[in-house]
């Protein structure tokens, strides 16, 4: 009986255990954070991402970096997912939770080496991370809304998320369009409302230079009045939302008419005719002057609306449509037969204007929400999608200080100061989880020896200087990459938001955790497409 093979896998199971299973997940999660290592800080530098289409895109956003790759290891996607959760819950510190995850798993295999357990390594890692949380809420500084410095600080913190990005040489101008947009809509929302980054829309227009992107208190749309008779500006406006066609229903099924004599054609084409004109009619009765229309408009429904003086756009996007009728007050109408005067919105101002080579729709004065939309420029379209990426995490880091008004230092302050915090912490321990903890330290140290080397610094030097500053009580001592030395990070100005590098190292310190634990790895070899022939099928003839 004990000759017996007993086979409980499938016959391309693929199985992986113990050390070795260990060591090759810890390897997969390295190797993705080693190719974003480059990108952090300042003076980061960009990846150029070219995909299956050929299309292109350079950054040196760790979210997009990591979106865009092509990674086939579980262990891998799970650093990945670890900077989507970053980046959708606090927008910013995407580069650095990868790296931080790397460096955990880098310190954590040098103790397994040791043989020290994998779950006293997860255990020393867990205290670490808490203690971390708490170290953070005890050195954040708290910023009091209500004060003149308040906007200063936004600014600063606005500044410091785009100091990494390529548009940093603009980034004073950004910063102002950001604060005055998240300010603006802050403003509208009730004391216990999260600020809705859906009402800071971004429109990206390629052309003039970065400098020239501006702030425009209102919606604006990429399309452009769809009849040249229709009036290009129109003053106190009340829209009409239809998400209906004003276009001739066509039936679910093919229908044919036989048409026998000419009149007969004429009545047809004269009735198409009556049911868009008392389209238009309703719409006239209602008292609209401007109509919004995320469906299609027929020519002649374009011809009366414009008879009648009335600006209209079509085809808009769905969620453009929802923005409008929570900023202008307008019902979403689903049915022409069912508009009525109680179902406009209003704005002050519904205006074309020529941005670049295209026309834009704007809507401006809005009265329900304040809308506040960021048009975007810059020289080429990747200059712009780049610009669009380093606003997009501005507005989330100066979101997370209006909502959560703690700041933090950065330049590698916090992370060089909860270090020292830990060791000490890690003495009042016993046993090797006091191990995991000065590991998850040295881990936390590596950060700010990755911002110096990337900006051409000694990382040993800076690093020993760092630790010294510290030791001597100076908790917002950080690396100034300009000057390469270490200078005090808040007459520097380098703030960061204190939820953000929670985030950070919550996340990090928890995939790190789960890529340890596991230590067995079965994979099965893809079932075929359907419709597709097995690699190794016979294809033979049949009979």
């Amino acid at each position: 009986m004990s000759q017996i093979p007993v086979i409980v896998l499938k016959e391309d199971t693929e199985r992986t255990e113990g050390r070795d299973a260990q060591r090759t997940n810890i390897m997969a999660a390295i190797v993705i954070a080693e190719a974003v290592k480059s990108a952090l800080g300042p003076r980061g530098m960009d990846k150029m991402l070219v995909d299956s289409f050929g299309d292109v895109t350079v950054t040196n956003d760790g979210a997009t970096i990591l979106k865009e790759m092509d990674v086939a290891h579980p262990a891998a996607k799970m650093v990945i997912d670890v900077s989507k959760t970053v980046d959708s819950e606090v927008g910013d510190g995407t580069t650095t939770a990868a790296v931080l995850t790397g460096e955990l798993l880098k310190k954590a295999q040098e103790l397994l080496e040791q043989n020290i357990h994998p779950t006293t390594v997860i255990t020393g890692y867990r205290k670490a991370a808490e203690k971390a949380a708490q170290i953070i809420d005890e050195i954040a500084e708290k910023v009091d809304p209500a004060t003149p410095q308040f906007k200063k600080v936004l600014k600063d913190v606005a500044k410091t998320a785009m100091s990494s990005k390529f548009v940093a040489t603009a980034k004073e101008q950004l910063a102002d369009v950001v604060v005055d947009a998240v300010l603006s809509v802050a403003k509208a929302r009730a004391d216990d409302e999260e600020i809705n980054l859906d009402y800071i829309p971004r429109q990206k227009q390629y052309g003039e230079n970065i400098q020239d992107t501006e702030l425009i208190h209102g919606i604006v749309l990429d399309k452009e009045v769809v009849h040249a008779g229709m009036p290009k500006r129109v003053e106190k406006a009340k829209i009409a939302l239809l998400e209906c066609a004003l276009e001739i229903i066509k039936t679910e099924f093919d229908a044919k008419i036989s048409i026998t004599d000419p009149n007969s054609m004429q009545a047809f084409l004269d009735e198409e005719q009556r049911m868009l004109k008392e389209m238009v009619d309703k719409i006239v009765e209602a008292g609209a002057n401007v109509v919004i229309c995320q469906k299609g408009i027929d020519d002649v429904a374009q011809h009366y609306l414009a008879k009648h003086g009335i600006l209209a756009v079509r085809r808009v996007k769905k969620s453009d449509i929802q923005r409008i009728h929570k900023a202008t007050g307008a019902t979403i109408v689903s049915k022409i037969q069912n508009l009525t005067a109680d179902d406009l919105g209003t704005a002050d101002l519904v205006e074309q204007r020529k941005i670049g080579d295209d026309k834009l729709l704007f809507i401006e004065g809005t009265p329900k929400t304040a809308v506040a939309t960021i048009l975007i420029r810059g020289g080429t379209e990747h200059v712009v999608d780049e610009v669009d990426r380093a606003i997009r995490d501005a507005l989330y880091v100066v979101k997370d200080v209006v909502e959560h008004p703690y700041i933090l230092y950065g330049g590698g302050a916090v992370e060089t100061e909860i270090a020292l915090r830990l060791r000490d912490f890690a003495s009042t321990l016993e046993g090797r989880e006091q191990y995991a903890v000065n590991a998850f330290a040295d881990a936390l140290e590596a950060l700010p020896a990755t911002l110096a080397e990337n900006a051409g610094i000694d990382p040993i030097d800076i690093l020993v200087k760092l630790r010294s500053s510290h030791a001597d009580g100076e908790i917002t001592a950080g690396i100034d990459i300009v000057k390469g030395k270490v200078r005090d990070m808040k007459k520097t100005r380098v703030v960061e938001p204190a939820v953000v590098k929670r985030q950070v190292i919550a996340s990090a310190a928890e995939c790190s955790q789960m890529i340890l634990k596991i230590d067995d790895v079965i994979s099965s070899k893809s079932a075929p497409v359907p419709g597709e022939t097995p690699p190794d099928r016979d294809l033979g003839d049949e009979d």
